[in-house]
């Protein structure tokens, strides 16, 4: 049975025994260790402090160095890399202890030296069950992490085939407007053409019943002429007696109006402003609304008309990406208008909706997380739900309302710290909320209904600056 390394370790040099001696006391040392003691003058054991002999060469350990010397030879056969993995690369001891500052496998040696001797260590069979535990939970985080960029990854990849879609859409969207655009321009261009035309043709018609009328005067103020040559080539008495009638004839030819004023066309009538005046009339044909709704937001039951004006919910969500902008537990939406210092305004035809709520919310709303519409959450707005008008306040306030309106209209003074929601037909205030804005702030729909709420246009007012 081979004894235990420790065993065969010099107490002087923490090291395999070399040429071991045996003191009276049975202590073993290396020669060279006890001589190196001794030489302070004092001969005793430096374990027990018990006095040696007067022997001044203590006699060897002969079975103790045959020990050794096998020990050494079997650690000299043993593989090289085997030995560098259980052994001291410094001092060629076994690693037996570790190391829980430095995080690392030590001897014995090691640990008596200044590097770790006021570290604390660990038996190895200790440090190795830690380690492995350790080791097991930066695992599992591993994995989480790996599995949370795995979905990063697919997410990436759907919004890619996302945004595809979302731009052959818009770009559609767009040519259908412009092209809307572009038929009114055509029709006012067409309209302004043809009143060009018609004044062309009303002119030369005038033109024409002008000459006619000039070619009949003519006419007969030279067949007139013609009768006054005649009767001047009369004897005296037929002149005289023809004279009257003559004279009558001649006063009878009164020329018409020589007036030729306004035949030409009004050329300034028809270029005078001529952008502007078209511009103007394109109004007619164009709405504004104050806020416009952020599909990228819009939970994926809600459905938002082409022009990002009006919602509804359906029972079959849409296909849209996770993205984090997006509301993912209720059928909630935002507007993209960020609502800062200044008064704003806009107004909510609800219809035949009967479940909506209507409002303003903080800019770093949850959109990931059920979070009940209050405003100590970030929440000021209006519920209408089972018949019932309630503000939502903490908790609820139910409002009592004579009759319940069609449309809502949401009044933000940002800078006094107010939001109320009023009645448009006739301005009744039907609730309002006060509050220190700090953030900023983003109209908010929900709605559980396939009836929309729109966002009604406004007119569109033209102003001339004058200087």
């Amino acid at each position: 049975m081979s004894l235990p390394e420790e065993d065969l370790t010099c107490p002087v040099c923490c090291d395999i025994f070399t040429d071991p001696v045996l003191l009276s006391c049975s202590h073993s040392f290396c020669r060279s260790c006890v001589k190196r003691c001794w030489e302070t003058g004092l001969r005793e054991c430096p374990v027990c402090r018990k006095r040696a002999g007067s022997k001044f060469n203590p006699p060897s350990n002969l079975a103790l160095r045959n020990v050794c010397a096998s020990l050494l030879q079997v650690r000299s056969q043993a593989p090289v890399a085997q030995e560098e993995k259980t052994n001291c690369g410094l001092h060629g001891e076994r690693l037996k202890l570790f190391c829980l500052v430095d995080k690392q496998p030590i001897c014995v040696v090691c640990q008596s030296s200044k590097l770790h001797k006021t570290h604390d260590c660990s038996p190895i069979e200790e440090a190795v069950l830690d380690c492995k535990d350790e080791l097991a939970i930066s695992l599992k985080i591993l994995q989480e992490k790996v599995e949370v960029l795995t979905r990063i990854q697919q997410t990436s990849a759907e919004m890619s085939k996302y945004i595809k879609s979302q731009a052959m859409e818009t770009q559609s969207l767009i040519r259908s407007q412009f092209e809307q655009l572009r038929r009114v321009l055509w029709e006012e261009e067409s309209a302004r053409l043809a009143a060009v035309k018609q004044e062309e043709e009303e002119k030369i018609a005038g033109i024409k019943d002008k000459l006619k009328e000039l070619s009949a005067e003519v006419l007969s103020l030279t067949e007139t002429i013609s009768v006054v040559h005649e009767q001047l080539k009369e004897d005296d008495m037929v002149l005289l007696k023809n004279f009257q009638a003559t004279q009558d004839r001649s006063e009878s030819n009164v020329l018409g109006s020589d007036n030729m004023s306004g035949l030409l066309i009004d050329v300034t009538n028809h270029l005078c402003n001529l952008k502007y005046r078209v511009w103007e009339k394109m109004l007619d044909h164009i709405d504004y609304t104050p806020v416009t709704l952020d599909p990228n937001t819009a939970h994926p039951c809600l459905i938002l008309s082409d022009n990002l004006t009006s919602l509804h919910y359906s029972k079959q969500p849409s296909c849209c990406p996770d993205n984090p902008e997006r509301f993912h537990i209720s059928a909630e939406v935002v507007a993209m208008s960020p609502l800062g210092s200044g008064s704003h305004h806009w107004v909510v035809e609800t219809g035949s909706n009967q479940d909506w709520l209507l409002g303003v919310v903080s800019l770093s709303v949850p959109r990931n997380g059920e979070v009940s519409a209050r405003p100590e959450n970030g929440f000021w707005t209006l519920c209408f739900r089972h018949g019932e008008f309630r503000a939502m306040t903490s908790p609820p306030t139910p409002l009592t309302l004579s009759k319940a309106p069609r449309q809502i209209k949401v009044q933000l003074d940002y800078d006094k710290g107010t939001v109320s929601f009023v009645d448009p037909a006739d301005n009744t205030v039907l609730c309002a909320f006060t509050h220190t804005f700090t953030e900023t702030l983003l109209p908010y729909f929900y709605t559980q209904s396939s009836h929309p709420l729109r966002i009604m246009p406004e007119k569109v007012l033209v102003t001339m600056l004058r200087q």
